[in-house]
């Protein structure tokens, strides 16, 4: 390759110019790929170069590009296929549906706090919806209401819509790691909600009750009443209180039944 050809291969590099210190070579090596990526050398849907061309860029090993990109996986950055090349793709919320999952492995302990976790977080955001939320944001929540509405003592079709509209309230609070936060514990909170919703005690009068606890929270969000929509959301979890004990006492019977069944 004559100097000509050596010179455009280089303006063409993403990575151009980047070398890496040999330490930790696999952390600088993703904090390179990463900061490419933000600064919009690589955008989403663009194929990453090969593992090859990765490694003679920076000077490493194929076996650190490789890890890098793996690891690059892991986190959502890019989406590797057998037989097809990697590509960048936009953050999502899967790393954190993964990582709360494992964190929280059904147990009664990691229920509870994934409970007092949204406790935490969503009266907040329900303010930020307020005060930021569009016309747009406010049609797909009043059409969640009417799926939830319409699905009133159906529990799975519930337990969707009430997912969607808490993730709703999320997507329009105008802060991205807040909407992946909550997007990420959907998983988690369907065990809870699954485990609330199914008791036998619900009545139809409950299930309005609860219905009419969201309206609340979509009408303060509606007029733009920032201190009233955290409120009518503390208010619509505080109902979450019994779901904690049941959950709790349930699974502790679940517990105490399986020692006492052992030989």
């Amino acid at each position: 390759m004559n100097d000509a050809a050596v010179a455009a291969a280089i303006d063409n590099d993403p990575f151009g110019g980047s070398d890496v210190v040999p330490t930790r070579l696999g952390d600088a090596l993703i904090a390179r790929i990463t900061q490419a990526i933000h600064d919009g050398r690589l955008k989403p849907g663009d194929a990453l170069p090969s593992e090859s061309r990765i490694a003679a860029s920076f000077g490493v090993s194929k076996p650190i590009a490789r890890e890098a990109i793996r690891q690059l996986a892991a986190m959502g950055v890019v989406h590797i296929q057998q037989g097809k090349v990697t590509r960048v793709q936009a953050l999502n919320a899967a790393p954190l549906d993964r990582f709360f999952r494992f964190a929280v492995s059904g147990s009664k302990t990691g229920l509870i706090e994934a409970v007092e976790l949204r406790r935490i977080l969503e009266p907040p955001i329900a303010a930020h919806s307020a005060e930021r939320r569009s016309e747009a944001d406010l049609e797909r929540l009043r059409e969640i209401l009417q799926r939830m509405e319409a699905a009133l003592g159906d529990v799975p079709l519930w337990i969707e819509a009430d997912l969607d509209f808490h993730e709703a309230i999320a997507a329009s609070a105008g802060n991205r790691l807040l909407d992946f936060q909550i997007r990420g514990l959907r998983p988690v909170i369907r065990q809870v909600m699954e485990i609330f919703n199914s008791r036998e005690a619900r009545t139809q009068a409950d299930w309005r009750q609860t219905y009419e606890r969201h309206v609340r929270v979509v009408e303060a969000i509606a007029i733009g009443n920032a201190t009233a929509a955290q409120a009518a959301m503390n208010k619509h979890f505080e109902a979450a209180e019994a779901a904690i004990a049941e959950i709790a006492a349930s699974r502790e019977e679940y517990h105490d039944g399986r020692t006492r069944a052992r030989p």
